[in-house]
């Protein structure tokens, strides 16, 4: 088992793919090389549960008060379908009155919002979601396999490995990992068409 799994531990868990016309690897190789120039990177994501202002950051806010790390847990998909269109954010704000510029050495694409991230990391193992719970909005308190039903494929998770295990249909095959820094959870706008 993960050391991920250890109770109290924060997961913003997210099915990922083909995204703004990119391949999975080539966005990895991509986010790989802004670490590598930066220390750091912006990993981009849209949807509605998970707003960074009144759901993500609140939670990542709870789990650091706590000393609990906060990671970034990607389950690989296939998509056929290439989401996102391959715009740039010019712009980003952690709380939508202070805007600054995207860094130079960072391209988030397609995305309304993005998680900074370190530490993007290849990582196999599973993430029961019977043993998550869901600690802000209106399910808080229910179980992660409850959430990340149907279309939802993001959700902010608290590890709760002592919960009882739940059917084998709600393990997730975890293939990528990240340490989400603060503040967090961050607004983007201002797209531009890349040159």
């Amino acid at each position: 088992m993960t050391d991920i799994l250890v109770p109290g531990t924060g997961i913003f868990f997210m099915r990922v793919g083909t995204h703004a016309h990119e391949p999975l690897e080539k966005i990895v190789e991509r986010k790989t090389r802004e670490i590598e120039r930066l220390g750091y990177t912006f990993w981009g994501y849209g949807g509605s549960t998970c707003h960074p202002v009144t759901i993500v950051q609140p939670f990542a806010r709870d789990r650091a008060a706590a000393g609990k790390p906060l990671y970034l847990c990607m389950e690989e998909m296939k998509s056929e379908r290439y989401f996102g269109e391959p715009l740039a954010a010019a712009e980003y704000s952690a709380d939508g009155r202070n805007w600054q510029p995207v860094p130079d050495e960072i391209r988030v694409l397609g995305s309304r919002y993005a998680l900074p991230i370190d530490g993007l990391r290849l990582e196999q193992h599973v993430l029961p979601l019977d043993r998550t719970r869901v600690p802000v909005g209106r399910l808080s308190g229910v179980s992660g396999s409850r959430l990340v039903a149907g279309n939802v494929d993001k959700a902010c998770l608290v590890a709760e490995p002592d919960m009882a295990p739940g059917a084998p249909e709600h393990e997730r095959q975890i293939s990528l990992v990240a340490n989400i820094r603060a503040p967090y959870a961050l607004l983007l706008r201002n797209f531009r068409e890349l040159e």
